[in-house]
Formats: structure tokens, sequence, C-alpha cells
């Protein structure tokens, strides 16, 4: 006996390279940034309020710099709603910053068994909690026009990387890296017939999806399923960007650090995305050969093995 015990990956897990999975797994914190591909640059945040507001600040700087250079279209490609998105808003009014420039375009949203997207008003659909968070609470004479607001829906979901590509492509694609490796909801499965054909891989654009079963038990820890772990209130599938819109944007901009455990959960998967092969069966994985960025909050960036990880507390009787 050697304390080892050998198996197999869960058929059901696309990617099934174990011996990648344990490499990375042993990535230390203090080489998690390091990689050969200069136009992908890592950092970290240590400090998890200054992650938030440095998101936000990104996003609002982005928006306030191309108004100063006269720009008179900047294209962001936006993630899941998140609650931040209302400090977003809240400095944009203070600021006084107008967005008559800005164009969004995001990344996602639910649909039914028959590919039907949810409505704007559904409390569980991005679309309504984009407006709650962001879009209405910016003032209006400030506010982006109605006509520069998009999402992938029944009616465009089958256009909208051509959508996207009409006004330039994205100028920049905020996202983060999901537990199963996916980018927006674009899923490992939907990547098998693509290995070995990257360059195809990333001619793949936006369409409707069948969601991986764990991005249905990573979505209902968040509060729109009432972080109860509801498995039922995640819809099956969704419409969704692909990686055709990533390699369009001029910067991929990825932030993993929210979410349900403060995004603990990433740090695994942040790895394998970061440094484990460049693969359709990890979506995220191209973020290595496109130009991007990957900014981890302190708590993803630490060791897999950190004690604060461990489920076990050995007690003394």
């Amino acid at each position: 006996m050697n304390g080892q015990f050998h198996y197999d990956l869960a058929e059901f897990l696309p990617f099934q390279d174990a011996e990648a999975c344990r490499r990375v797994r042993a990535i230390k914190r203090a080489d998690v940034a390091k990689h050969p591909n200069k136009n992908f640059r890592i950092r970290v945040i240590e400090d998890e309020t200054a992650f938030r507001f440095a998101y936000v600040m990104d996003i609002v700087a982005g928006i306030k710099r191309a108004l100063d250079e006269g720009r008179k279209r900047y294209v962001l490609i936006l993630p899941a709603p998140n609650p931040h998105y209302a400090f977003v808003a809240k400095m944009i009014n203070d600021l006084n910053i107008p967005c008559h420039h800005v164009h969004t375009f995001n990344m996602d949203e639910y649909a039914n068994q028959d590919g039907h997207t949810a409505p704007k008003d559904w409390k569980g659909g991005f679309q309504y909690w984009m407006y709650h968070d962001l879009f209405d609470r910016i003032r209006p004479e400030l506010r982006m026009p109605e006509s520069q607001v998009h999402f992938p829906t029944t009616e465009t979901v089958n256009d909208y990387s051509k959508m996207l590509e009409d006004v330039g492509g994205a100028d920049i694609c905020y996202g983060g890296i999901g537990w199963c490796g996916h980018i927006a909801f674009f899923e490992p499965h939907l990547g098998r017939e693509f290995v070995g054909n990257i360059d195809g891989y990333l001619e793949q654009g936006s369409r409707i999806v069948d969601l991986h079963p764990i991005t249905i038990c990573q979505n209902c820890l968040y509060a729109d399923a009432g972080s109860a772990g509801d498995w039922s209130w995640v819809p099956p599938k969704a419409a969704t960007i692909g990686p055709r819109d990533l390699a369009g944007s001029k910067l991929v901009s990825f932030w993993d650090g929210f979410g349900a455990g403060e995004g603990m959960w990433q740090r695994f998967i942040s790895r394998l995305a970061a440094h484990g092969p460049v693969t359709p069966l990890v979506p995220a994985s191209i973020l290595q050969i496109l130009k991007s960025e990957l900014i981890l909050s302190g708590p993803v960036a630490a060791d897999c093995s950190d004690k604060t990880s461990e489920r076990r507390v050995e007690i003394e009787i």
C-alpha cells in the first residue's frame, strides 16, 4: 500500500488528459502568472476589494478614454450580470461621462428546451439584470442609445457574430472562465469535432447550445438561483457568442474571482485554461493564442492545495 489510487476521469468530461490536469494542479501561486506568450498577460490582484474596484475602473476607463480620443464607436462584449455593474453606472453618472459612442453586446442569455431565449422581464435572465444593474441606472442623457444595446436572443442569435463584425468587432471582450472551461456559454462538448483543428474552431460563432452539466451546477450556486444549489432553476440551453467573437476582439480581458465562494473553484480551471494544452475541449484555453489578459483574484491565484480550500479539519479529542 502506498496511499495512491488510480482512476479514469468521468466519461462526461470532454477533456480527458489526466496528466495535464495533474501538471497544472501543481502550479504554485508564485508561477501562475508566468507564460511564454507575451500577448497573453496574466496578473494577480491579491486584495479582493481592489480586484472588484479594478474591474469597475477598467470598464469606465475604457469608455472615457474612447470618448477623449474622439472615437465615434466603442464596442464592449459584456459577461453575465454582476452587481458591480451598478458601480459602473454610478461612476459614469458621478463623472458625467456621455456613453453615446458605446455599443454593448452581452455574451449570452438563457434559453428553454426549444431554443427560445428568456424574455427581458424574467428575473432569472441576463437581460433583466443587465438593465436593472447597469443600463437603467445610467442617467438618460448619458445612456447609450437603446439601439446600441444588444443581446443574443431567439431573433438575433444566428446573426449575432455578424452584427459584431459589422461594427468592427469588439474593442474589448470581458468575461471569466467557467467551471467547465467555457467561454460565455460556448461549452467544451461543442469542441469535440474540432480537436486538432484550432483554426476551424476559432471560426465558430454565435448559436443556441445545450448547457454542460457542470455549467448548470455552477450557475445554481449564484444568487439568481437563491444560492441554493437549485439546479431545477437553471434552463437547459442558452444563446451565446463563440470563439470567433473572441478572436475578432482587439483585446480579450477575463477576470476570475467573482461568484460563489469568491471564485475559489476557479483555481484549477484557470490554471488548466492558462497553462494546459490549447484545445477546443477547454474553450478558454484559446486565451493563450489571442491578444488577451487574465486577471486573477488572490484566492483564485492561491495554490490548489491551499489550506483554506481543504474540507477536512482535524480535531483533537
